[in-house]
């Protein structure tokens, strides 16, 4: 009785539709790319946000939108409590349902502000594109699963070169926005609008994309990918299998450089010294960069390592854009008392950062910025007052799973390259390992769930970029603009017709 009584109301379908929108707009990442579908879920999003009566409702809607997103999006998040299920699979629905629903937090804040301001359809394209931002940036931030990553292997993909991503996935929405208001309306000018958006996005992707990427460079690297399973990675009877089979595939073949993956090295560098040495002899006259666990005093680092040909180390970076909960613990003596333990420090309290980004000198490969895992999903650890000549990602995707974790790692890796101009390596403990150029296109890859390894040239990078000059500031701009445009839209008598329609709501 109660449910029919809501179904009269009108109140449970919206939430349903909020819901279904929400999954529709999660297609769209990898490794579905359904962007079509994420399109209709989006302008579904605006079309709920559009029919709620009052802030309140609007920011449930939002909620139900991005919990929606979030939880199809994110369903490798219970791979690494399933490396140890007897230990850790009782926390798999709390760490989803709070991941998931902390981060719709930001879209239904978005959407309450956009409706308790009546600043109309400009208002909630700003405050969602400045919900996405915040996302990537508050508790060191997470901004996996943008919208703006929908575009991937389409042409407006290469709008993230010029405006960067976070001001892609705004202009996702304004169209999303545009369209249904021409639905609301009927408005042909408004769909014409629409239309001439999208247009415009695939204009300047083709002619980006139509200008002939510079000659690769002279040198060519070897990428490893040992294939070693999380479960079985740190076994005392399998690890050094691992690392023999590593060492197995990293015979140059001509390469002037070999990368191995993030922790491809088990024991720490103090003790690292003869395999070092062994793998300086099996890639000469290459070098070598391999990941390996630093420690120095009370202190340990996620950290990649060039080798000289004589096994020295002769560069190091030491990871510094940690993983909450997986690579570092917030107050870990309490959080020890219920069982949680960084995942990726096996049973200790994780890393500690690194003093921040740096370039490695490669030699005749030039200068690389590293990034180990979880680094190369934020835009603005690429920022550095040097311009590499390329960047590095070493990973172990291993934690993900097999479906969509490491597929979406990739994407975003790809994208970094679009921002920046410049190739990507990418060396994968199970895969995805690629060799990605300045367009973000794919050159060369090794599959997901295999061992194995390929010699690729390096390949040129393009001019830098006007996001890398200007980071944000489209961004900005483009929020400002929205922000005006919904003062401008909202009229005195559009605010008191908002406020009488939440006084009949209420009564």
């Amino acid at each position: 009785m109660r449910v029919t009584r809501l179904l009269r109301r009108g109140v449970a379908p919206p939430r349903l539709l909020a819901l279904a929108a929400g999954i529709l707009v999660a297609l769209g990442q990898a490794p579905l790319n359904a962007w079509p579908l994420a399109l209709i879920g989006l302008v579904m999003a605006v079309l709920s946000w559009s029919k709620a009566l009052t802030a309140g409702e609007a920011a449930w809607r939002g909620w139900t939108v991005g919990f929606g997103a979030f939880l199809l999006s994110l369903t490798w998040l219970v791979n690494p409590f399933l490396v140890d299920p007897a230990r850790d699979a009782w926390m798999i629905p709390f760490a989803l349902f709070f991941m998931c629903g902390g981060l719709a937090l930001f879209w239904a804040l978005a959407f309450h502000l956009a409706k308790r301001l009546t600043l109309g359809l400009p208002g909630l394209v700003a405050f969602w594109g400045l919900a996405e931002l915040a996302r990537g940036h508050v508790f060191t931030g997470f901004p996996w699963a943008m919208p703006g990553y929908i575009w991937l292997d389409q042409a407006p993909a290469q709008l993230a070169s010029l405006i960067g991503p976070y001001a892609l996935t705004t202009v996702t929405f304004a169209w999303a926005a545009l369209v249904a208001r021409a639905v609301l309306n009927r408005s042909f000018f408004t769909a014409g609008a629409a239309l001439i958006l999208m247009i415009s996005a695939y204009g300047y992707g083709w002619a980006r994309l139509s200008e002939p990427l510079p000659q690769d460079r002279p040198q060519s690297v070897r990428v490893v990918q040992p294939n070693a399973p999380q479960r079985e990675k740190w076994d005392p009877e399998l690890v050094w299998t691992f690392y023999e089979r590593a060492l197995s595939l990293s015979p140059p073949d001509g390469a002037d450089l070999v990368i191995w993956p993030e922790t491809s090295v088990s024991v720490p560098l103090w003790a690292a010294a003869p395999y070092l040495t062994e793998i300086a002899n099996d890639v000469a006259p290459a070098r070598a960069i391999v990941g390996l666990n630093r420690v120095e005093g009370y202190q340990g680092y996620n950290a990649a390592v060039l080798v000289d040909r004589d096994g020295q180390p002769q560069e190091i970076y030491d990871k510094h854009h940690l993983v909450p909960f997986g690579e570092y613990m917030p107050m870990p003596a309490l959080l020890e008392r219920i069982g949680l333990r960084a995942f990726t420090a096996q049973e200790g309290y994780g890393y500690s950062a690194g003093p921040g980004p740096r370039l490695i000198d490669t030699g005749g490969t030039g200068r690389a910025l590293p990034l180990i895992c979880y680094e190369a999903i934020f835009p603005r650890d690429l920022r550095t007052h040097e311009r590499p000549d390329w960047l590095l990602q070493m990973t172990n995707d291993a934690w993900f799973g097999t479906f969509s974790g490491p597929q979406q790692a990739l994407a975003q890796a790809r994208f970094r390259a679009i921002e920046t101009g410049l190739p990507m390596i990418r060396a994968a403990n199970t895969g995805i390992s690629a060799v990605i150029d300045a367009y973000g296109d794919i050159r060369v890859a090794i599959p997901l769930g295999t061992s194995g390894a390929v010699t690729a040239a390096l390949p040129g990078a393009l001019p830098k970029t006007l996001y890398m000059r200007y980071g944000e500031t489209a961004l900005l701009g483009l929020l400002t603009l929205l922000m005006v445009s919904g003062l401008t839209v909202s009229k005195p008598g559009t605010r008191l017709r908002e406020r009488d329609r939440r006084t009949r709501k209420t009564d």
